[in-house]
């Protein structure tokens, strides 16, 4: 799998009520309508100009804070293709998991990307092409790779239980 798309750039302790605005955790509850909300009290020319197959970066410790699902859902909703930070928190590594967003830690790129570049991801080969070189990341591994594939974990366990 490969993407390549234009980066939005963040910087460290992203949390969770910046990605996904707290105020509309209990009044927003269709999926289709959070990516409209995606950064909004953080860049509000995001869902001004964003467009599917944009990538995030961002520093350290993306996704701190609760661990409210729709912080993941907005990004995906919004037709993001991935994010590449220097760390995640943990709760939401394993959420964007979940739902097939695919998210790659390389410090190194991060620091050699600026925004408004446009790079490209080769995940089948640990890539990250910027206009300042290419940088290696550790590959997914066959399990992970199959959840971002068939587009998070209940569509993986579905077609693995042949209930698709």
């Amino acid at each position: 799998m490969k993407v390549t798309g234009k980066v939005w750039k963040y910087g460290d302790d992203v949390n969770t009520d910046v990605i996904f605005p707290g105020k509309y955790t209990y009044t927003v509850s269709e999926r289709s309508e959070m990516g409209q909300y995606a950064l909004e009290d953080l860049d509000p020319e995001f869902n001004k100009n964003a467009k599917p197959g944009d990538i995030i970066v961002a520093g350290k410790n993306w996704g701190c804070g609760s661990s409210r699902e729709q912080a993941v859902t907005c990004i995906k909703e919004r037709g993001i293709a991935a994010i590449v930070a220097k760390g995640f928190a943990r709760i939401y590594y394993r959420n964007a998991l979940n739902e097939g967003l695919p998210i790659v830690v390389c410090p190194e790129a991060v620091d050699a990307i600026e925004a408004g570049d446009e790079i490209s991801i080769d995940f089948d080969k640990g890539e990250i092409t910027t206009p300042k070189g290419t940088f290696s990341f550790p590959k997914y591994p066959d399990f992970v790779k199959g959840l971002i594939e068939d587009g998070g974990l209940i569509p993986h366990v579905k077609k693995s239980l042949g209930l698709e």
